[in-house]
């Protein structure tokens, strides 16, 4: 293990395709931790090791890793950059001290680049930009970092221009060690330092003064002796440069061409120079589960009170994997840790480095490591593990609320349980995948972050799982309701096994509120002598029918009154005054005019201004009603009500029309007609 001031958490995030896992191969490369690079395109990588990512050529959930580069330990999650799998970037954002951001040199700041800008914004994680593929055509650098600027709010700072680019480029100008780097392409050869090419000494000389005047805003040492025009240092300008990086002041910028085996070494270099070690960022914070109005911190310190924080759940072969962070403290395979959330402990049976699907054995984890570990039976995503004589509570992670639902069936009635164990474990390890019952329909209903997440799903459950199941749209369960009011009286009489049986009731019906529910009384003249057992009877043929409107829903909003009951002295009644005031009941639908409701939905929807317009010429479409649009920085905020059935696919669509810039969360608001919402 290195001292702690020599590890560095780092996490490598991006949007789909901008190059992360191509960057990360080549950290392992450069640092001995494998021989071979592996290529996504070719489905070799190292870390998309799942079956599903090296066939699609995506990273579909966080992978970790340890290496060494410089006599630092780095220990490194690769994340995806697919929205569907977002929970992904969160939770390990949760847990890191620093960031590299990968953008493309062409696109710039692309959706998910936004999106896993502001996850790293909320917990104030340091970040390092790389401008990756400026090989490609239409790679533009000084474009990228504008779009960093004017996008994310940033404050970007290059620390290299590209020299050359597309075909041309071929290396790197180091502008705090004014010299450059040229770049073969060779992923063995060792990178050298040369001069600055003459043509570009005016830009150089540029860049490094709007260096040095961006770490002077940041720090008064350097400003001093900007401002005097004394000589800064090397060591001085990286020590300000670390300092403003960690306080998030700035995003120190590099540049480079992963696949081409250009800039990466300086990039490591750049981690292992620039983003904090656990001892540089503060102390976490918790409460006192006891108290919570009792503040609590832990210093990165293997002698402290133990403080981990569960992060991510895995299941591999049927073994239960969850990935920790350590805070502070130490703990040892075979030692118990204490659950705050279940106010139990348990047992730690083994730890482990991790290299994606590959585990390594450790004798113990201590502060500032990520480690995983086998044995915690209980521990779900976000759980805090520590000592029960000193216990304290981390902020859980946040999950988000599934946007998309289908229905699936096991193929036959032998696989349900199959299903149900399938289920229920994917559960576990994904917090955005949810699985109900519906109650009306009976289907099961697996809800997830969009199409993508729960196609992944399915496929996992046919090859993780071998069951096979059918998938289709969970059914809209409608209600129907009244829009006038009626009475109507009904006999029933009938002759069975030689007994006879008669029965008379009235009843009343009128429509209610939209909300109020379904109410059914007994409101008999003053003086009526009729047993309770007999308004029971009646009571229940209402309760009966209410069930199952003349479309065969269930009714809503209506009252129910039963105004009358008849029966005939030494004739047994029960049965004919149920049926009878059932039957009026149906009558008296028929002539109230009875009315279809759907299920209606509270939508609201985060945009960019320009794309404000298409979302709403689109929820028009699905015959949304907006009832308000409002404003909060650049983004407009459009709330609705849209019937459910008309929502199915949404967050696809909505993807699309936005470039995937916009976020929608929906919940159920009441079951209504259109013409009403």
């Amino acid at each position: 293990m290195a001292k702690i001031d020599r590890v560095r958490n780092i996490g490598i995030v991006a949007h789909i395709d901008a190059g992360k896992t191509t960057v990360t191969e080549r950290f392992l490369y450069h640092s001995g931790k494998i021989h071979r690079v592996g290529e996504v395109h070719d489905g070799e990588t190292q870390m998309d090791w799942q079956e599903q990512e090296r066939e699609r050529g995506i990273t579909i959930t966080a992978a970790a890793t340890t290496l060494e580069w410089d006599k630092h330990e780095i220990h490194l999650i690769d994340t995806p950059g697919h929205v569907d799998f977002t929970i992904e970037v969160e939770r390990s954002l949760r847990v890191l001290d620093g960031a590299v951001v990968v953008f493309c040199a062409v696109s710039g700041v692309e959706p998910q680049s936004e999106t896993v800008w502001h996850q790293a914004d909320k917990f104030h994680v340091p970040r390092l930009a790389f401008i990756n593929k400026m090989d490609r055509i239409g790679a533009d650098f000084e474009h990228a970092v504008a779009d960093i600027r004017n996008k994310l709010g940033a404050r970007p700072v290059p620390i290299q221009l590209p020299i050359g680019a597309e075909d041309r480029f071929s290396g790197v100008v180091d502008l705090i060690k004014m010299r450059a780097y040229e770049f073969s392409g060779n992923l063995a050869e060792e990178q050298h330092l040369v001069d600055i090419p003459a043509g570009m000494a005016d830009a150089a000389a540029t860049a490094r003064e709007a260096l040095l005047e961006a770490v002077a805003d940041c720090d008064d040492t350097i400003a001093e002796k900007f401002l005097e025009g004394a000589a800064i240092t090397e060591a001085e300008l990286v020590a300000a440069l670390r300092r403003a990086c960690i306080d998030t002041k700035l995003v120190p910028v590099l540049c480079g061409s992963a696949l081409r085996n250009k800039g990466t070494r300086n990039l490591l270099d750049a981690v292992v120079a620039l983003l904090p070690s656990p001892v540089d960022v503060p102390p976490v914070r918790g409460v006192d589960p006891r108290n919570p109005e009792i503040k609590l911190s832990r210093p990165p310190d293997n002698k402290a009170p133990l403080a981990i924080l569960a992060f991510k759940v895995a299941m591999d072969e049927g073994r239960k994997f969850v990935f920790l962070r350590v805070f502070s403290g130490t703990v040892k395979p075979g030692e118990h840790v204490y659950n705050v959330r279940l106010g139990q402990n348990e047992r730690v049976a083994r730890l482990f480095y991790v290299h994606a699907n590959k585990r390594q054995r450790i004798d113990k984890a201590v502060a500032g490591e990520i480690v995983a570990a086998t044995g915690l039976k209980l521990v779900t995503t976000g759980d805090t593990l520590c000592d029960e004589e000193e216990p304290i509570l981390l902020e859980r992670i946040d999950t988000y609320e599934p946007v998309m639902s289908i229905a699936v069936e096991p193929r036959t009635n032998a696989e349900r349980e199959k299903l149900e164990f399938a289920l229920g474990k994917i559960a576990d390890e994904d917090p955005t995948f949810r699985v109900r019952e519906d109650e009306e329909t009976g289907q099961t209903i697996i809800s997830g972050m969009g199409e993508l997440h729960l196609e992944i799903v399915v496929e996992q459950l046919t090859r993780s799982y071998g069951v096979k199941v059918d998938v289709g749209k969970p059914q809209v369960v409608f209600r129907e309701t009244l829009t006038g009011s009626a009475s109507a009286d009904a006999e029933f009489e009938r002759e069975l096994k030689e007994e006879s049986m008669y029965g008379s009731a009235s009843v009343r019906v009128a429509p209610l509120a939209r909300g109020a529910g379904t109410s059914i009384e007994a409101e008999l003249p003053d003086g009526a002598m009729v047993s309770p057992a007999l308004v029971e009877a009646a009571m229940q043929g209402l309760r009966e029918v209410s069930q199952s409107g003349p479309n065969g829903y269930p009714l809503t909003d209506i009252e129910v009154a039963l105004t009358g009951i008849g029966a005939r002295e030494g004739v047994p009644a029960e049965i004919g005054v149920k049926a009878a005031a059932a039957e009026a009941f149906r009558k008296a639908l028929r002539d109230a005019r009875p009315s279809m409701l759907e299920p209606i939905m509270d939508v609201e929807v985060v945009t960019p201004e320009d794309h404000l317009g298409a979302v709403i010429g689109d929820l028009n479409q699905r015959h949304g009603h907006i009832q308000n649009v409002d404003s909060e920085g650049l983004k407009s905020v459009v709330d609705a009500r849209v019937p459910l059935k008309k929502m199915f696919g949404y967050s696809t669509d909505l993807r699309s029309l936005t470039q995937g810039r916009a976020t929608f969360s929906m919940k159920f608001h009441a079951y209504d007609n259109l013409a009403t919402v």
